[in-house]
């Protein structure tokens, strides 16, 4: 899911064919990783995992046996190639989550931290590509992006009316999360 298009991106700035759309694309690639994060979505993240020759355990901090229920098919993400990819549960305890894995000639390994933390995404049932805000917030941040890239000194000014080479700021962010707020996180929030 992309929350801003290339051509929306590039119809914004006035661009036209100026530069090429990998170029555009990388922008809208980073102003995915900004907002996406923000934004509620049905994933979990575990903090451990192991595995046998065939069975692949994620651990979590958190009680999830209310989360996911056995053939549940999810999608992992952050763990190394045996445990990453779309899995069916074969079982779940309190704090982990066990699935078939392949293609694995190690012994059984003990337990392993994730750092960072990996991701275990269920079901979503919101597509935010289709929210008005959503999409103006994200189109607000790639224009950021791309004018902190771009412009001279970024073309901001600091409270003293300088130039000031912050164009991405906590201003901007504080703007973002306004039109968000229907769809903020609570594992984004901190404080």
């Amino acid at each position: 899911m992309s929350l801003t298009t290339v051509a929306e991106l590039r119809t914004t700035l006035g661009v036209g064919t100026l530069y090429p759309d990998a170029t555009l694309q990388e922008v809208c690639d980073a102003t995915d990783a900004v907002l996406l994060p923000m934004l509620w979505t049905n994933a979990s993240y575990n903090i451990a995992h192991s595995n046998t020759a065939t069975t692949g355990t994620l651990i979590f901090q958190e009680y999830v046996n209310k989360t996911f229920y056995v053939g549940q098919t999810v999608v992992i993400t952050g763990n190394g190639a045996k445990h990453n990819g779309s899995k069916t549960l074969t079982g779940v305890g309190e704090y982990s989550i066990t699935y078939a894995i392949s293609g694995n000639n190690n012994t059984p390994a003990p337990e392993h931290p994730v750092n960072p933390f990996g991701v275990v995404t269920a079901d979503t049932y919101v597509d935010w590509s289709q929210d008005a805000a959503i999409q103006n917030a994200a189109l607000m941040i790639a224009v950021e992006i791309w004018q902190a890239r771009t412009a001279t000194l970024s073309g901001s000014n600091a409270v003293d009316f300088q130039p000031s080479p912050y164009r991405m700021s906590a201003q901007l962010l504080a703007k973002v999360r306004g039109l968000i707020a229907h769809a903020l996180s609570p594992n984004s929030m901190v404080g």
